[in-house]
């Protein structure tokens, strides 16, 4: 009778989790253990009104979080219960595997709402969501009692092999080798951690700070960037830090002061209170890494990488490093050369003319008229020319859907297809307009991944966030030809996310290493300076059929050259910061080591008072210790976009091979081995200093 009731007990729960799931948009229970492998057979129409909840009155997000946080516990629970001789793979690997999975896609739509959704209450509640997802995995990854049991069973192929090495890597790097003190410590200070994270990124997210600047002082700046900006009662220009004002200003306006004023307000943005949470952070890691047995927090997070080690990484970035220098102290001579002759006073470059006076050098070496160049290339126009490409290269088809619920009127929903079958493959959603509480820079974010069961599919869903110009009333949002390779790159991270095909959804799409995760996108990229996919998703907002012509669509992927110097030279500057961040001990003085990494690479110097590192989300957003991933993927990706370039950027056969051999392939290898699966041998390791010297 005992074991009857046990029995009645667990698929009582099991149900009941399953109810409540659904009712927060997920559509699989947390302890169900069928996973199999997707076939066409699997690619089932199903009729799926709205992939995520988009609408939600106070209380329902935390009274969503609350249901899914306690019966995943009751899950996790049942598994550890299971006596040792009746333990196996299946009914504990797996089943721990599409708990915690089933708990991602339930919470990911929900801590979405906190950078996305436009009323403050809402969105503070997804905040609060993402906190308490944050806290409560670092208490999963630190049961000594689940670790046993998932350490106690055996992997029979080499998939489940794959399974075993992670999920048990993750729970020995969070300390389960420790004494039950010491691992109590390290639980305490990840908890502690998380929260200061959190709080770094709610305050970018929630930034409000706004400039106010007369049509004087904004002269130079195109009229449609001004006809965006909100107006004062006097009828001045209301300008904010989100990246289309930002971008707008620095690149056109003509009076020094007023990019100087945008720059030093840009760069100091939550200046104080998020130094101090960064530096608070940079503390606890290196006190974490230490106690786990790592010499710094960066030797930490690159265990487990391609790149091993920290070690590796800074050999890699100094081997960029006096290249990169040379080339960037020759474009800054030939900047301060450009501001001399445009204004003779001038004696001295300074970081807020570089934007400005490269637009000058791209008008003066290519009679480039940018403004002209994104008259071809309206969103809507562009978005429907990037799923082009991808349907010939991948065989998928893209559907705008109409009657899906969203949260902003602004976002798009799109249907992904297959193209033999019809059947949907997953979702992507679209929020590409700045607005109030939004977060305000480009990323992909996966909201459900995908899962099988039996015969039940469910697709993975995506979103992109992006902040481009919002359409005028006259125009329609007008792209230039860097944000084409933005867009480009965020879809990228969508079809990697939503062509994954894996039998377990941890596994799935980009969830790869750190500095492998940027090499598809950043392949993609380079589809935008193609002369041919140009023309071909090209068409003036007033007239779709008139493509651009030839001599400016040359203009404009030539300047792609002058842009490079600087784009690269950034990115190391801020790889060595994040490095030097992770592996200095004791204290960090932020603004001071900034400062030094700036001056040295750059050649620039910085005005007193900037806090460039207090708006630096990346380093406490997942890629602390890993902005260097962006330089590292590069040399991966240049190596693609030349296996593409033997057949053609469009060519369907190396696109379905790149789809199989790496965007299908999710973690299911490591990075390195997926990228010479598809090449046929290793990468050329100066493919990034080829694409400097061009």
């Amino acid at each position: 009778m005992k074991k009857l009731s046990k029995l009645k007990a667990t698929l009582y729960a099991i149900f009941v989790i399953f109810l409540i799931f659904s009712a927060a948009g997920c559509t699989d229970a947390p302890g169900n253990n069928e996973t199999d492998s997707l076939t066409a057979g699997y690619l089932m129409n199903e009729s799926i009104k709205n992939p995520v909840k988009a609408h939600y009155n106070p209380g329902e997000i935390t009274s969503f979080y609350n249901s899914a946080e306690d019966l995943t516990k009751q899950s996790l629970d049942l598994i550890v219960e299971i006596p040792p001789e009746k333990k196996t793979f299946e009914n504990t690997m797996i089943a721990y595997e599409k708990t915690i999975s089933d708990f991602n896609d339930c919470v990911q739509p929900l801590n979405i709402m906190g950078y996305v959704y436009p009323d403050s209450e809402i969105s503070g509640e997804g905040m609060e969501c993402e906190e308490r997802y944050s806290r409560f995995l670092t208490n999963v990854s630190s049961r000594r009692d689940l670790y046993d049991a998932l350490k106690s069973v055996t992997p029979s192929n080499s998939d489940e092999k794959r399974l075993y090495d992670v999920i048990i890597r993750e729970f020995e790097k969070n300390g389960l080798f420790l004494s039950d003190e010491k691992l109590a410590h390290v639980t305490e200070m990840r908890k502690e951690l998380s929260t200061l994270e959190l709080r770094f990124s709610a305050n970018l997210n929630n930034d409000d700070t706004k400039l106010v600047f007369s049509k004087e002082e904004l002269k130079g700046v195109p009229e449609s960037s001004l006809s965006s900006f909100e107006k004062t009662p006097a009828k001045d220009y209301i300008v904010t830090m989100k990246s289309p004002d930002y971008n707008a200003v620095m690149t056109y306006a003509d009076s020094e002061n007023t990019r100087f004023i945008m720059y030093k307000s840009y760069f100091t943005k939550q200046g104080e209170e998020n130094t101090l949470l960064l530096e608070e952070a940079l503390v606890l890691r290196q006190n974490i890494a230490e106690e786990l047995g790592y010499e710094s927090w960066a030797d930490y997070k690159t265990d487990g990488r391609i790149a091993k080690n920290s070690s590796n990484v800074m050999e890699f970035l100094n081997a960029l490093k006096d290249t990169l220098k040379e080339k960037n102290a020759n474009e800054n001579s030939e900047l301060l050369e450009i501001k001399k002759r445009t204004f003779p006073d001038s004696e001295e470059l300074f970081p807020w003319d570089v934007y400005y006076l490269l637009n000058i050098k791209k008008m003066e070496d290519y009679s480039f008229d940018e403004e002209k160049v994104r008259e071809y290339f309206p969103l809507d126009r562009v978005l429907d020319g990037i799923f082009a490409t991808y349907e010939k290269l991948f065989g998928v088809n893209f559907r705008k859907s109409e009657n899906i619920d969203v949260w902003h009127p602004d976002v798009y929903v799109y249907e992904v297809s297959d193209e033999l079958s019809g059947n949907v493959i997953g979702y992507l959603y679209l929020d590409l307009f700045p607005r109030d509480l939004k977060y305000n820079h480009f990323c992909a974010a996966g909201l459900k991944g995908r899962s099988v069961s039996g015969d039940s599919y469910n697709p993975p869903v995506l979103l992109i966030i992006g902040n481009f110009n919002s359409p005028g009333s006259d125009k329609p949002s007008l792209l230039k030809i860097d944000e084409i390779s933005t867009l480009f790159h965020e879809t990228g991270h969508a079809m990697h996310f939503l062509l994954t095909d894996t039998p377990y959804r941890s596994l799935s799409g980009f969830g790869v290493e750190m500095d492998f995760v940027e090499t598809p996108s950043q392949a993609m990229e380079e589809w935008a300076y193609d002369p041919e996919i140009l023309k071909s998703i090209s068409g003036h907002y007033n007239n779709s059929s008139e493509k651009i012509p030839d001599a400016l669509l040359a203009d404009a992927v030539s300047t792609r050259n002058v842009e490079n110097v600087n784009t690269y030279t950034r990115v190391l500057a801020d790889s060595f910061r994040d490095m030097k961040f992770h592996t200095t001990k004791g204290p960090v003085n932020t603004m001071e080591m900034s400062y030094e990494i700036y001056e040295d690479i750059n050649g620039l110097k910085l005005p007193d008072g900037i806090r460039s590192s207090a708006s630096f989300g990346h380093v406490m957003a997942d890629y602390d210790a890993g902005y260097y991933g962006y330089l590292w993927s590069k040399v991966y990706s240049m190596n693609i976009v030349d296996e593409f370039k033997k057949s053609g950027m469009t060519n369907r056969t190396t696109g379905m091979k790149f789809r199989e051999e790496i965007l299908a392939r999710g973690n299911m290898e490591d990075g390195d081995v997926l990228l010479e699966n598809f090449l046929g041998e290793k990468p050329n390791p100066d493919a990034l200093n080829i694409l400097l010297n061009r």
